[in-house]
């Protein structure tokens, strides 16, 4: 079973190898830089071996790497849309010289152009990426407030569908759920991961934010809470986890450090709910 944390890289990338032995994960999640700012990944050659050879070592992976949260692939904007593909480009070098397999983005927001333009703009951004052999950008299911878009399964489709590139999707439980897929029950979840394959297909799912949520299912509201802890609760983490469709699906924990509660407690939990 694949199921880890996004982990901190300060002091270095390599460190996160031992953040995540340290919570039990055997696979995970970094950002390259603070998510916050347009800064470059800077990953030196030596801290590179380091990652590596750890990640070898401990037996971890798949990695992913987060983009940055100023990324918008969507923007009718000349100059965001220039930023965000210089910024995903060195993503996807950075994740080629660590040796991870993935990049996760954001679609971002159509801010006024519209549904369809937006998902147009999205497509062709990431036609203009020279992605590296080994790597694969994964567009990731939004929550779906505001003029944002990826909170609908269609969405996904569409821009696998226009790009050239070679996309897959990481589903995150949490936004799924708070743009109105319920996963609160084991028939909820049935009924989700059948939508999922039909409109984007199964073959796509290469990562799973397995997030529980501290809002109703359709609210749009993006707050993580502690696996079996939020409104998705206890039933439908379980049949997630147990899916024998997401059998093979790494599961990444992004979820809060609270209630004495950290990313170690919510590892364990997973591990526990696995029949």
């Amino acid at each position: 079973m694949n199921v880890g944390a996004h982990v901190s890289i300060a002091g270095g990338v390599d460190n996160a190898i031992e953040n995540q032995v340290e919570v039990g994960g055997n696979c995970g999640q970094i950002f390259t830089h603070s998510p916050q700012v347009w800064q470059d990944p800077n990953v030196g050659d030596e801290e590179a071996a380091a990652f590596r050879d750890g990640s070898a070592t401990e037996d971890l992976g798949p990695w992913v790497i987060h983009s940055s949260y100023l990324v918008n692939l969507c923007t009718p904007k000349n100059d965001l849309r220039k930023k965000s593909i210089d910024s995903m480009q060195k993503e996807v070098d950075a994740a080629a010289k660590l040796d991870i397999p993935y990049v996760n983005v954001h679609l971002g927001a159509h801010t006024g152009a519209g549904v369809d333009a937006g998902l147009d703009n999205a497509a062709s951004a990431l036609d203009e990426l020279e992605i590296p052999e080994g790597v694969t950008v994964l567009v990731e299911s939004d929550a779906g407030s505001g003029t944002k878009l990826g909170g609908d399964f269609e969405h996904l489709a569409a821009v696998l569908d226009r790009s050239a590139q070679d996309l897959d999707v990481c589903l995150d439980t949490a936004h799924a759920f708070a743009a109105g897929y319920d996963l609160s029950s084991a028939e909820a979840v049935e009924e989700t991961v059948a939508e999922f394959d039909d409109v984007v297909g199964l073959e796509h799912l290469e990562c799973i934010h397995l997030n529980d949520s501290k809002h109703d299912c359709g609210t749009n509201k993006d707050e993580h809470a502690h696996v079996g802890e939020g409104r998705i609760g206890e039933e439908g983490m379980e049949t997630i986890v147990n899916h024998p469709d997401l059998d093979d699906v790494p599961l990444v924990l992004e979820t809060p450090h609270e209630d004495g509660k950290g990313f170690a407690w919510n590892v364990e939990r997973v591990r526990e709910l696995r029949e």
